[in-house]
């Protein structure tokens, strides 16, 4: 089983809450999402493993089980091109959970007038193959969101 931890600091709302429908009706997958403070901040890697997709507004690790995981910090972030967003890690880098991957603002985002609502996505995973998943309440780094059977 792989436990996924939140890769930010903030409130876990549930994957229905997102403002995208791609992501609130599960099509990228199953998971849940954090709204973060709205702080400069860093966004960390949620399961120990190789970076694998890498962009200032997403990242996917993948762990030992084969098992990757999609960190989207907030919708329609990719329209910013970058701005906002500082990599902290490579393609390809083998990190720990806790390790961080991007430096970014949410407040910034907002600002720019996107949402900083961050999903944490089980790529090609069943939504019954996922456990224990939060989606309410304050989550600090590293805290549980969900396990991956």
């Amino acid at each position: 089983m792989t436990t996924v931890t939140s890769p930010i600091t903030g409130r876990a709302i549930g994957l229905s809450a997102v403002p995208d429908p791609v992501f609130s009706g599960a099509m990228v997958g199953p998971g849940t999402a954090v709204d973060p403070v709205r702080e400069p901040t860093e966004a960390v890697a949620p399961v120990d493993g190789i970076i694998v997709s890498l962009h200032p507004h997403a990242f996917v690790v993948v762990d030992a089980d084969g098992h990757g995981v999609l960190t989207h910090l907030g919708i329609d972030t990719v329209q910013l091109n970058g701005e906002g967003f500082e990599l902290l890690a490579a393609k390809g880098d083998t990190v720990q959970r806790g390790q961080a991957v991007v430096r970014w603002n949410p407040a910034q985002v907002e600002e720019a007038g996107k949402s900083p609502v961050s999903p944490v996505i089980a790529l090609e995973a069943t939504p019954d193959s996922l456990s224990d998943v939060v989606e309410d309440g304050d989550v600090a780094v590293d805290a549980t969101l969900f396990n991956w059977k």
